[in-house]
């Protein structure tokens, strides 16, 4: 059957996503999320009861790689296992799930602005649909935002040396502008508001918030593993769910690679069937090697 058929391909790459692994650990920048996936049989839980992908984005420039594992949980232990052995900077939107794994490992915990953009936009759409007035702290939190973005638009095409200089020039003096607004404006809105919340995120997540500023390899928010997520999220809408665990863990090892792919510039139906007939053949760690997404022929693969 088609089910059959995509888990055997799910763990005849096993080999490979295992090298991808190694390299997202042993680079000191990794972003992660996590979306839902609802499982039928599986050992404990209702077939109506959510699971979860992980996904972990990171690699040293040139051999970036993005990871999907399944579990069942959505528990911090989760994120514990799979950031064993890995020792840098973590990016991540507010889930609290993921700071005790950050203060137990030591990581640097970066935290995502377009979360925090996210909370004061939905504020300001709330006051227009009530009142029609474009204003208040909701509309400052958001332009001040947009500031902070439009920096990192300036400064994209620079080096990273050049543009961690150009954010302590131009980002820093803006966030310490922000800190001093934030915290006269905490007192002064309801915290149960769309925008006491919004001030109160800005708060909590503050010094994550503004980690990004101390290396120019990091970025002002998640969301390059929430696009990695998207085509993910566009396929569930469509088949629903997945039937088994390994069914749940093939996808996942799939979704691994074709990410991966994508971001090095290949084709990903001609990169699977390249894989799919010389992985079988691999007898060697060198000769599995040769299939990873930067070491194969890209015009070859893409032709």
């Amino acid at each position: 059957t088609l089910a059959a058929w995509m888990i055997r391909c799910g763990e005849l790459i096993v080999p490979l996503i295992n090298l991808l692994r190694e390299q997202l650990l042993h680079y000191d920048i990794q972003q992660m999320d996590e979306t839902t996936l609802q499982v039928l049989k599986e050992d404990g839980k209702k077939a109506q009861s959510k699971s979860y992908l992980w996904v972990q984005r990171g690699g040293p420039p040139g051999q970036q790689v993005t990871l999907f594992t399944y579990d069942a949980s959505r528990g911090q232990w989760v994120a514990d296992e799979l950031l064993t052995d890995y020792q840098g900077y973590l990016q991540t939107d507010g889930y609290a799930g993921y700071d005790p794994v950050c203060t137990r490992n030591r990581l640097s915990h970066v935290g995502c602005f377009a979360h925090a953009r996210r909370k004061f936009d939905e504020a300001l759409k709330a006051q227009l649909n009530s009142n029609g007035i474009k204003a208040g702290k909701a509309s400052k939190g958001l332009i001040y935002i947009q500031q902070l973005y439009r920096i990192e638009k300036q400064i994209q095409h620079l080096d990273t040396a050049a543009r961690h200089q150009k954010r302590q020039q131009l980002a820093i003096p803006l966030l310490n502008e922000i800190r001093t607004w934030l915290d006269a404006s905490l007192p002064q809105v309801p915290p149960i508001s769309l925008t006491g919340k919004a001030l109160s995120y800005l708060d909590n997540q503050w010094n994550k918030l503004v980690r990004y500023c101390e290396d120019g390899r990091l970025d002002i928010d998640n969301n390059t593993t929430e696009r990695a997520i998207r085509p993910f999220v566009i396929g569930r809408n469509n088949w629903l769910f997945s039937d088994t665990v390994k069914g749940a863990k093939a996808s996942a090892n799939l979704y691994s690679l074709i990410e991966t792919v994508k971001d090095h510039g290949l084709e990903p139906y001609r990169y699977l069937c390249h894989i799919f007939k010389e992985l079988p053949n691999a007898q060697s760690l060198e000769s599995i090697e040769i299939l990873l997404p930067w070491n194969v022929d890209k015009e070859n693969i893409n032709r």
